[in-house]
């Protein structure tokens, strides 16, 4: 019993501490992520590609 509610201590600290964030950052994070996928894309695809082409 005292795991739970030491847990839930430290969840409603770090909920008290985070914060909503604004329209700059979520479009940054929105950004950066939308890259990262397309990256891993890209280098699928270009995996893909050779490996079709030599075999």
């Amino acid at each position: 019993m005292q795991k739970v509610k030491s847990f839930f201590i430290q969840s409603m600290r770090v909920l008290r501490v985070t914060k909503k964030p604004d329209s700059f950052e979520y479009k940054t994070i929105t950004k950066v992520s939308g890259l990262g996928i397309a990256a891993i894309g890209i280098i699928g695809f270009i995996l893909a590609l050779i490996n079709q082409l030599l075999f």
